[in-house]
Parts: C-alpha cells; structure tokens; sequence
C-alpha cells in the first residue's frame, strides 16, 4: 500500500512548472487582451473626437458659407436697389427733359405761327390793296365792255314774230353773260385761293427750313 501511493517528485515538479505557465500564459494573454481594449477604446475616443471635431468644422464652413450667401445677397439687392432707382431718375430726368423740349418747340413753332400771321396779314392787306386798285381797273374795264356790249334794241318796226325772235335773241346772250360771269367768278375764287396758299407756303418755308 505505501508503494501505490508513493508520488515521483519529478513528475509533480513537472505539473508544477506547466500549472505555472500557463497561468503565466493566461495571464499574459489577459493582459494583452486588456492592453489591447484600452488602446481601441483610447482609439474609438481619439477618432470619434477627430470626428466630432471635422463636424465642428463642417458646420462652421457650412454657416460661414450661409453667412457668405446672406451678405452677397444683401449686396446683390442693394445694388440693384440702386440700379433701379438710377433708372427711375435718369427715366424721370429724361421724361422732364422731353417734356421741357416739347415746350420749347410749341413755344418756338407758336411763336413762327404768330409771325407768319403777322406777315401773311400784312400780305394780305397789301394783295387787298392791290385787289382794290386792281378791282377798280377791272370795274372800268366791265364798264366799258358793257357799253360795248349796250346797244339799242330799235324794235318799234318789228312784228310779233320778230319781236319774239329778238326776246329769244336776247334770252340767249343773257345765258351766255350768266355762263361768262359764272367762270370769271370761280376764276377768281381758284386765283384768291392759290394767292393765299402761295403766301402760306412761303412763310411756312422760310420758318421750317
């Protein structure tokens, strides 16, 4: 019975040292396990603050690009603010200077019509003038021709049928005297007309050219 339970010391000796190290290997591998925890937490920590740090910086350029857009904008409307009211003026400005044109040209044309009708009455009272001796010529003139044209009827040795031959005689130049004063009379009125209309014609030339 002692020999049955009698232990070779080498062989426990051998047991020991192979407890032993793999305890030391576990522990070693523990530590390393651990080392290696620590530094992927140290480095999720490091990356996520590199990440919230980016952020920071994104939203930053983000809102100074925004801010950046909101002042071009500003100076873009300002601009054109004032783009729009130089327009207004110069419009305004050009407006007044037409309407000031204007006057001036209905001043001067008003003033070119008051002018020449001055002249064209002038014209006209000196062509009456003339109208009148010449009409006074012209009276003496018919005066004579109607003595001419005057003569005696002698019908105290006419018959009836000579008497109305006469009567038809003298129904007939009186048509014709009717017919002559009726052309000497437009003839006139065409001549007033184109006495009048050359006059216009020349003061309206000698004023607008």
């Amino acid at each position: 019975k002692q020999q049955l339970f009698h232990v070779n010391p080498g062989l426990v000796h051998y047991f020991v040292t192979v407890h032993v190290c793999l305890q030391d290997i576990s522990r070693k591998r523990h530590d390393k396990d651990l080392l290696e925890l620590h530094s992927a937490i140290e480095a999720h920590f490091i990356q996520r603050k590199k990440d919230e740090e980016e952020l920071i910086s994104l939203v930053n350029r983000i809102e100074k690009r925004r801010a950046e857009r909101a002042e071009q904008q500003r100076i873009r409307a300002e601009l054109e603010k004032k783009r729009q009211t130089r327009l207004a003026e110069e419009r305004e400005r050009k407006e007044m200077e037409d309407a000031r044109k204007r006057l001036d040209e209905d001043a001067k044309k008003k003033k070119a019509l008051t002018n020449m009708t001055q002249q064209y009455c002038g014209v006209q009272q000196r062509l009456d003038g003339k109208k009148g001796v010449k009409k006074q010529t012209e009276r003496e003139k018919k005066k004579k021709i109607l003595a001419e044209r005057r003569k005696p009827l002698n019908i105290e040795h006419l018959n009836e049928e000579k008497l109305r031959e006469k009567a038809n005689e003298l129904w007939q130049w009186l048509l014709s005297l009717e017919a002559e004063k009726f052309e000497l009379t437009e003839k006139l009125k065409r001549q007033k007309y184109d006495d009048s209309l050359k006059v216009v014609v020349t003061l309206y030339l000698k004023f607008y050219t």
